[in-house]
């Protein structure tokens, strides 16, 4: 689980043009792998990484709705793109275009995940951002039992009325 004292500090952390961070995960969601460019940006050292949470870089701007379409649609063993805001260990942030994949064994079980994640476009980021913030505060509203729910009502009302589907609309912007 994530260090509970972090408290974002505002300040952005931007990705170089040519860093990819990789990371890999068991089942669970706990990292197995993670390249130098994501123990960079992470802040944690390596062996601080192996072992944990995955969301150990999740920043509190992201809505939970995002994630729970990542992960429903991995373990349909479906790719899935999407921009994510994370949370370095001193408090800074990182925008990624996250293009994650389920790992398979011979016979076609799941048997992790694999992320890159690379440097997304600025006006990609400034179409985000308003979406994500308005999907928090729909989560904030409908209160625990219902805020995935009402998160994922709010980005479907969006691309539905630009007339795209999800894969669509995040590859577009």
């Amino acid at each position: 689980m994530k260090d509970k004292q972090i408290v974002p500090t505002g300040e952005e952390r931007v990705m170089r043009e040519n860093d990819f961070i990789v990371s890999k995960t068991d089942c669970a969601g706990r990292i197995t792998y993670g390249n130098s460019i994501f123990v960079e940006y992470s802040g944690y050292t390596e062996s601080e990484l192996l072992g944990k949470q995955h969301n150990i870089v999740r920043h509190p701007d992201m809505p939970r709705s995002v994630f729970k379409l990542l992960w429903d649609t991995i373990a349909q063993k479906r790719e899935i793109f999407a921009y994510v805001k994370n949370l370095s260990r001193d408090g800074s942030f990182y925008w990624v275009l996250a293009n994650v994949t389920a790992s398979l064994d011979a016979r076609g079980n799941i048997i992790g995940y694999y992320s890159v994640r690379r440097k997304p476009h600025p006006a990609a980021i400034a179409t985000i951002v308003p979406l994500y913030q308005a999907m928090l505060a729909a989560e904030q509203r409908a209160g625990a039992k219902s805020a995935i729910e009402a998160g994922t009502k709010v980005l479907i009302d969006i691309i539905s009325a630009k007339g795209l589907s999800y894969d669509e609309f995040i590859l577009t912007i």
